[in-house]
């Protein structure tokens, strides 16, 4: 009976670690499949919803999937989590430019591309937060998050604040009852506030985990 219950201890772990996972794979079918990708070729709300969900929702859950399975990072990461964080912002920025959103809008093969890559970087950048373990490296994770946060929002703001359209009209034919240029201030809102919101939470967990190192490793000494 003693082993039996072992077992079973050992695997409800197992369940809802992959819950992890399995939230994050249905989501992002939801968003892949669901009727944004489409709504996305005509409306910038609707393709920023679906950029948002992707890195800032389905990325931190498989994530937080993974590092409870046991992912780490190595000793001397701090390279590798600078190049996530600066590879994230020139994807994010490069995507939004007008000629690639235009492309990704028109072209099936560009649009996957587009989405596979929010997907990687959004991935390594939840990644470099929640697998660091040294202090170095979740201070060095915490100074990315930041940075995110204000490269994000200020895409956002630049959005909100453009007094026309950035993109073709055709692009931003509205959606949710949303005229052209009141479509393209929405897609802003949504990027301060959602992307902005996510990025602030993930840097204040950061700096919970690396005072609570540091309060841990004082109470040692």
């Amino acid at each position: 009976m003693e082993a039996n219950h072992d077992s079973q201890t050992t695997d409800r772990p197992a369940l809802i670690l992959n819950g992890w996972l399995l939230a994050a794979l249905l989501i992002l079918a939801g968003l892949w499949l669901g009727p944004l990708p489409a709504m996305s070729r005509t409306a910038f709300s609707a393709h920023m919803l679906l950029h948002l969900g992707v890195v800032a929702l389905v990325a931190p859950l498989l994530a937080m999937g993974l590092v409870r399975m046991g992912l780490q990072l190595g000793s001397n990461m701090r390279s590798w989590m600078v190049l996530a964080f600066a590879m994230e912002m020139v994807v994010v920025w490069g995507w939004h430019a007008p000629a690639l959103h235009e492309a990704a809008a028109r072209h099936v093969g560009v649009f996957v591309i587009q989405q596979l890559s929010f997907l990687l970087v959004g991935l390594a950048v939840w990644l470099a937060g929640l697998a660091a373990r040294q202090r170095r490296d979740l201070v060095t994770a915490m100074f990315g998050f930041a940075l995110t946060l204000m490269h994000m929002t200020m895409l956002g703001v630049l959005l909100l604040m453009a007094p026309k359209l950035i993109y073709p009209a055709e692009l931003c034919l509205g959606a949710f009852g949303f005229e052209q240029l009141e479509d393209q201030r929405f897609g802003g809102v949504l990027m301060a506030a959602w992307g902005g919101l996510a990025y602030l939470v993930g840097g204040i967990v950061l700096g919970y985990r690396l005072l609570w190192q540091i309060d841990n490793d004082s109470g040692i000494a």
